[in-house]
């Protein structure tokens, strides 16, 4: 027999989007049950980046000082060795956040410290561990709720919404038959580690040859590599022998000859296959889809938290105005359509979506959003004068630089500071500051 739980949101999928959304929910007083399906958040080669922007969440939750008591890296610039060049990529110091540096944490670190915190603090949040959605729950042409496998057998959990947080294999996506638009990558990725020596260099590093990528992760006593690879070409990369990869890794960066023969084997490694795609339409009567089950994500800069934790943030207002409780941590999901598309636009390996896309992009904003999230969701923050729409710029593409725009990461808050400036009459006057072009 199947036992039946009700409550008011349940959550598919204990990852970044779905921990948060929880967090916030149960924080504005909504009863909400996440289903995650494995037993821990303990498995490796996961996203670990955490931006300056999902920090300063972490500051307006005030959580921000026990977050960072966790073991973490900070990282204040980038760069790369290309062509046995350094070259400079990123900067972080000038950024107007409180943390001008990306924080390297495990991701289990960062999902059991939303989980306990959470637990903690929260009568409404329930956590549920070694519980595998396998469909949602349809009647009348709406999702009422999820059938999930636990430990203790079948179980049903009926809820005024459910959240689809359950990763690019999704599977309440996939039963719910929302259409994916696929974009296609040309690379997949070789996960490993290697010991660190104290004479080793300390900053984050990528290097760049001809027929060679290799991004260097610190990780303290440890380098994390990822190795990049051809799409769908491990087969031969194995075949070739595990010699072969430790002599590439040597003549890539020298200094790591020493301590190659730590690779021991193909099982020291995990591979991570590229997937680039989005939802043609995040939702439909009952279901909202987050996170990667929403838009899967290249590895390259690290964005896959960060957007992951901005959709949590974008889906939490809505709901928490529904329980009478004003949010200021989001704008409305269908705003969050935007990053993912200047992402994937933006992205060397992802090619931007035509007109055919476009066309149908508009189309889903005509569409009633059975959330109820639309009648909610606020105006975008205009450009500011002193930075008008370049000639020439479609307007949809000043929108997406609209949304894109700020300290070279898509904010999930709006971070802003008042400035005194004088006005002609002689008075103060303020005035809500945004980074000019200069800045950013």
């Amino acid at each position: 027999m199947t036992a039946e739980s009700v409550t008011r949101c349940c959550i598919a999928g204990g990852g970044p989007a779905g921990m948060m959304l929880g967090l916030l929910l149960a924080r504005a007083g909504i009863d909400v049950v996440v289903l995650e399906k494995h037993g821990d958040f303990l498995r490796d080669f996961r996203g670990d980046t955490i931006h300056p922007s999902t920090l300063e969440l972490m500051h307006e939750l005030g959580a921000l000082d026990e977050f960072l008591a966790l073991p973490h890296q900070e990282v204040r610039g980038l760069s790369a060795h290309v062509g046995g060049q350094v070259v400079p990529i990123a900067d972080f110091t000038h950024l107007p956040t409180r943390c001008r540096f990306l924080a390297i944490m495990p991701q289990w670190d960062f999902l059991n410290f939303l989980a306990s915190r959470a637990r903690a603090r929260y009568r409404a949040f329930q956590l549920w561990m070694s519980a595998e959605v396998t469909e949602p729950i349809e009647e009348d042409g709406r999702i009422v709720g999820v059938r999930a496998v636990t430990e203790r057998g079948p179980k049903e959990v009926r809820a005024d919404l459910v959240v689809a947080a359950d990763g690019r294999r999704s599977a309440v996506r996939a039963k719910a038959g929302l259409a994916v638009e696929e974009f296609g990558a040309p690379m997949d990725v070789l996960w490993f580690r290697l010991s660190r020596h104290p004479d080793d260099p300390a900053e984050t590093m990528g290097y760049f040859d001809r027929g060679r990528i290799l991004v260097m992760i610190n990780r303290g006593d440890y380098w994390q590599f990822g190795y990049v690879i051809p799409k769908g070409r491990i087969d031969e990369i194995r075949a070739a022998g595990i010699e072969a990869l430790r002599e590439r890794l040597a003549a890539t960066a020298p200094y790591l000859r020493d301590r190659v023969a730590e690779l021991g084997g193909w099982d020291h490694t995990s591979l991570l296959t590229v997937q680039v795609d989005r939802l043609a339409r995040w939702y439909r009567p009952g279901l909202l889809c987050i996170g990667d089950a929403a838009h899967a994500m290249s590895p390259v800069g690290g964005v896959g938290i960060n957007l992951a934790v901005q959709d949590a943030v974008a889906a939490a207002k809505p709901a928490g105005r529904a329980a009478g409780r004003r949010s200021r941590h989001a704008r409305g999901p269908r705003e969050r359509a935007a990053p993912p598309r200047v992402a994937h636009a933006r992205h060397p390996v992802a090619p931007a979506p035509g007109p055919e896309a476009d066309r149908g992009a508009s189309a889903e904003r005509r569409e009633p959003d059975p959330t109820g999230a639309a009648a909610h969701t606020p105006r975008a923050v205009p450009v500011p004068a002193a930075h008008p729409r370049p000639p020439g710029r479609p307007r949809r593409a000043a929108r997406a630089h609209r949304v894109a725009r700020g300290p070279r990461v898509t904010p999930a808050l709006s971070v802003r500071r008042p400035r005194e400036r004088q006005t002609g009459a002689g008075r103060d006057r303020r005035e809500e500051w945004a980074p000019s072009r200069g800045d950013c």
